[in-house]
């Protein structure tokens, strides 16, 4: 109970700490924080306590179980059964043997009747043969129902509804509602209003970028956690839907608006153009394309990012090895260095605010979901989840603290997607670049507290239970 508490305290506690650097604290969004808060307060309550609507995040975490093992099933045939195992496949009784040896034994040891190729050697979760033909595959699938028209009438019901519970621009509303499903495309479906938005528009629409995560990328995260979470790809389509309204009322506390918005009271069309109607088997092609592009960027920023927080980390370890030094200077800047590195920096900053989302008492658990939460900032979602999952497998995590920051990672709220947002946007509209550029680091912050908000939602209505991990 007083989890939930701090869980519920937790919610407005984000929105003061916004207040606190708004633009304009004179100007508070009454009701759209009002209608923005109950918004997912509502969702909340029917994602983790009413059964029916439960049954649906499980059946659309089915839906996307059954998308990535038919993305494996592409991956398996390009790179083998060895770099991509098939877990579902039965064995006979010519395999049985070796199958029962195997499974006493190391998963990286050879027993004998193995050679490459064998069909059920495992090496271990690959992240480049596992998780990244998952990008390409999730951005075909999107990319085909988008050409055939079936996205945007569902982003289109989500923008009537945020522009009037809001009272929301229709620009900013549509996009909202389209980053539930896109990334930085959707500011595409607003070009024609970029030029003439304001500064509280853009922010918002920075924010529901940076808080929420494309459809492209969720079957990436949902494949580490799914062994141990088995309805993670359905919560993170939740967490999806809840972070928009959160970010819309972080970010115009922090932005507050001060003009007329040129598109307020109406929705934009969301049509296709001549140039976007394709053939079925041409939106196919051409997603995959887009995923190809997508795993390549999240590859070499993976190597860049994770290769300097490896040395930076070196430099903080030569720096701890001087505590043995006999010269005094030099052992107390060791004895500082021992305890300093990124991730514990960045668990220390993140530490009050994950404490808000009401993750846990327990002082150890408390810290390590700190420090995963802290740790999305420099790294990006990807390294953090699977921490999340390895942590969870080991028993470090109980069951409330593994929702709550699967809730929390979920969302594009760190510095790798400044540049891609802001390059994005300010690519489409060159005249707003300086505007765009000012506001990001507000967008930002607003992102990031949103995603918190979302876990303060997780947290005030999980409850113990095999049916909320779908077990």
């Amino acid at each position: 109970m007083a989890l939930r508490l701090i869980s519920l305290l937790g919610i407005f506690g984000l929105c003061f700490i916004a207040w606190l650097g708004s633009e304009d604290r004179r100007r508070v969004p009454w009701r759209l924080i009002q209608w923005g808060i109950g918004i997912q307060l509502v969702v909340g309550l029917l994602i983790f306590l009413v059964p029916f609507t439960r049954e649906v995040v499980v059946w659309l975490s089915s839906i996307l179980n059954a998308l990535i093992d038919a993305s494996d099933a592409g991956a398996r045939f390009l790179f083998g059964p060895i770099f991509v195992p098939d877990f579902n496949q039965s064995v006979g009784p010519a395999g049985a043997g070796r199958w029962i040896a195997r499974a006493l034994t190391p998963a990286f040891t050879a027993v004998p009747g193995d050679r490459l190729g064998a069909d059920n050697l495992n090496l271990g979760y690959i992240f480049a043969f596992r998780s990244l033909p998952q990008v390409v595959f999730f951005a075909a699938i999107f990319s085909l129902l988008y050409g055939l028209g079936i996205v945007q009438p569902v982003v289109r019901v989500f923008a009537q509804f945020f522009r009037w519970a809001m009272n929301l621009s229709g620009a900013e509303a549509l996009a909202g509602a389209a980053n539930i499903f896109v990334g930085i495309e959707s500011a595409i479906a607003i070009k024609p209003f970029l030029e003439r938005m304001t500064r509280s528009e853009l922010c918002a629409i920075l924010a529901s970028m940076f808080g929420s995560i494309a459809s492209t990328v969720l079957g990436l995260y949902a494949g580490y956690l799914r062994p141990i979470f088995p309805s993670i790809a359905g919560h993170l389509m939740s967490a999806s839907v809840l972070t928009i309204p959160a970010a819309f009322v972080l970010a115009k506390i922090l932005v507050p608006e001060q003009a007329v918005p040129e598109t307020l009271g109406k929705v934009p069309e969301l049509a296709l153009t001549k140039e976007d109607r394709k053939s079925p088997m041409d939106s196919l092609i051409l997603g995959a394309l887009d995923g190809i592009k997508m795993a390549v960027g999240i590859t070499a920023a993976l190597i860049a990012i994770l290769g300097l927080i490896a040395l930076l980390d070196l430099v903080f370890a030569n720096l701890a090895s001087l505590a043995t030094s006999d010269f005094a200077l030099w052992r107390a800047i060791g004895q500082v260095f021992s305890v300093i590195t990124l991730r514990n920096i960045m668990g220390a900053l993140f530490l009050p605010l994950t404490f808000l989302t009401g993750v846990s008492l327990d002082w150890p658990e408390l810290w390590l979901s700190s420090q995963l939460i802290g740790r999305r900032l420099l790294e990006t979602a990807i390294p953090p989840y699977i921490g999340l999952a390895n942590a969870a497998a080991a028993g470090t995590l109980s069951d409330r603290a593994l929702v709550i920051v699967s809730y929390v990672l979920c969302g594009f709220a760190h510095l790798p997607s400044v540049g891609i947002f802001v390059g994005g946007l300010a690519g489409i509209v060159p005249s707003r670049r300086q505007d765009i550029s000012e506001v990001a680091w507000k967008a930002l912050w607003a992102g990031t507290l949103a995603t918190l908000m979302t876990g303060c939602v997780a947290g005030l209505f999980f409850y113990e239970g095999a049916a909320v991990l779908g077990r």
